[in-house]
């Protein structure tokens, strides 16, 4: 098979996790890179990097993207065709706390990844960009083409930055790259900050929900699977430099979608209403069409079946966590 080497860091993350399965399932050889942080509970890294390991052809390095001298010791080794570039710090409010772990990891540890794959001939990067960089545009659906100056976060601004960087690299040096703007991304094996999972939790625990903007937030859910196909389908494309939102091109009422958590768990939500938070936004809607064009991309799953999927994960995942803090 031509190009069957891949790196693909954040490898035990969410999207990673799930890009790798994909992967390895077609006989891609993957070395996974992560750092395992304690941004959230690091047994749910652990348990996702349990779904890759009993593939033969999954390799694993724990390491740190901002340190420049393994990463070149790595690709030196492996010599990868492809890179996917996952690891990132996630989150808009955790930005506001402590922004210079989202400069190191998602700035430095990003040109280290172009660095890295420029002088190891790498043919093709592929690269997660955000749906934050639109920040509070005002025209809907957010297409590619709108201007994206206006940050409203430090996480925001470091995934612009990536995307002026990719630029810059596949103009220098001909490095092909591949930024892919995702939007609310959900689904099984998802992230508990994300809204889905910790609304989703909450509920089953009967802890109280906090819902900003008063209720009145608007988002793209995208689930898992779809974002897999476009993600995918870039990896395989590997354009010479593009910039494309994956998205589900549809928004749904943030109160709508606790409305089908609700019935899903049988269980009513506690919700404290608040304002609205510093760096958020109030709705994201995607326009695909530049995607559907290059990448055929076709989301599938409507928010009430992948609610539906993501829930009865959870519960599936609770019982596990469950059993295995009994056996500690």
């Amino acid at each position: 098979m031509k190009n069957n080497k891949i790196i693909v860091t954040g490898a035990s993350g969410f999207i990673g996790m799930h890009i790798c399965k994909n992967l390895l399932s077609d006989g891609y050889e993957v070395l996974g890179i992560d750092n395992m942080n304690n941004y959230y509970d690091p047994k749910l890294k652990e348990a996702r990097l349990a779904e890759l390991t009993p593939f033969a052809n999954f390799s694993y390095e724990k390491m740190d993207i901002s340190n420049l001298a393994e990463l070149d010791q790595i690709f030196n080794e492996f010599k990868p065709q492809k890179v996917v570039n996952l690891a990132a710090q996630p989150g808009v409010r955790y930005s506001l706390e402590n922004p210079h772990v989202y400069i190191q990891t998602n700035v430095v540890g990003f040109m280290n990844i172009l660095e890295s794959c420029r002088h190891h001939e790498v043919e093709g990067l592929i690269y997660a960009s955000s749906s934050s960089v639109y920040g509070g545009n005002e025209k809907i659906p957010f297409s590619i083409n709108d201007r994206v100056d206006h940050p409203i976060s430090i996480y925001a601004a470091t995934k612009k930055s990536n995307e002026l960087m990719a630029y810059t690299y596949s103009h220098l040096f001909g490095l092909h790259t591949t930024g892919l703007r995702f939007f609310t991304v959900y689904g099984p094996w998802g992230r508990p900050d994300m809204a889905v999972y910790s609304f989703t939790d909450k509920i089953h625990k009967g802890k109280p929900i906090p819902v900003f903007n008063h209720g009145k937030m608007k988002r793209d859910f995208t689930y898992i699977d779809d974002i897999i196909q476009g993600l995918r389908t870039a990896i395989d494309k590997n354009y010479a430099c593009e910039v494309l939102n994956l998205g589900n091109n549809h928004w749904e009422e943030l109160m709508d979608v606790i409305t089908i958590i609700e019935k899903e768990l049988d269980q009513k939500a506690d919700i404290q209403f608040m304002d609205m938070q510093a760096g958020d936004v109030e709705r994201t809607f995607a326009d695909i069409e530049k995607s559907i064009a290059k990448l055929d991309y076709k989301p599938k799953t409507n928010v009430d079946k992948g609610l539906k999927q993501f829930i009865d994960w959870y519960l599936d995942y609770e019982k596990f966590i469950i059993q295995s803090e009994r056996s500690e």
